[in-house]
């Protein structure tokens, strides 16, 4: 992936990759390590000593997971690169309709992968929220509102290619199964979110 300036400069370009699916990604593993940095400030501090085993459990998951997402921004990469080839087929191939079928479903599923792993996650945004230190409880927030980002983010690279395929059935079947992670971790997130800022603001 290289540094984050060469892939953002490199997200503004012309090239085609990387893209929403790997912008996605960065999003979440963003939101990630904000728990984790969260988490890290919290450990060993005798006030939340009592969550203490819950708090070194979230800052190896976070661990875990941030190293996941920012492994999906090259896997994204990649597997946008059998689509390209795919489109570039002569129509009147025999062959062509297949490859671009089984191309669609490789690129979908890395997004779903995305998807799935934010949605795995939101549970640590939501006991942060209650169990984190309070002095960065912004960032706990802005944690909850990156998920939902990366969320949004990796279904839409979903929709994107289950809308071209041909076997329907699959595609409503993936997205089914997107749109129920999608709501779930958007409702969480936005609630996390609304909760803390309520609290900032109301003193």
């Amino acid at each position: 992936m290289g540094t984050v300036n060469e892939f953002i400069k490199a997200l503004a370009s012309a090239s085609p990759v990387p893209g929403g699916g790997g912008a996605s990604a960065l999003i979440g593993a963003a939101g990630v390590s904000l728990c984790s940095m969260v988490a890290n400030l919290t450990t060993g501090k005798k006030k939340y000593a009592e969550y203490q085993s819950e708090i070194e459990d979230i800052i190896s998951r976070a661990g875990v997971s941030v190293d996941k997402l920012l492994e999906l921004i090259e896997k994204d990469a990649e597997a946008f690169e059998p689509l390209s080839k795919a489109y570039g087929i002569p129509k009147d191939d025999p062959n062509r309709e297949q490859i671009l079928e089984n191309a669609l479903v490789g690129a979908c599923s890395v997004p779903m992968t995305v998807l799935k792993e934010v949605s795995g996650v939101i549970d640590i945004v939501e006991a942060l929220a209650v169990k984190g230190s309070k002095l960065v409880v912004s960032d706990v927030g802005i944690a909850a509102s990156a998920c939902c980002c990366a969320a949004e983010g990796a279904a839409m690279n979903v929709y994107i290619n289950t809308k071209l395929m041909k076997n329907t059935a699959y595609a409503n079947q993936t997205n089914a199964e997107a749109e129920s992670m999608l709501k779930e971790s958007v409702s969480k997130c936005e609630a996390i979110y609304q909760k803390i800022s309520d609290e900032l603001r109301c003193g």
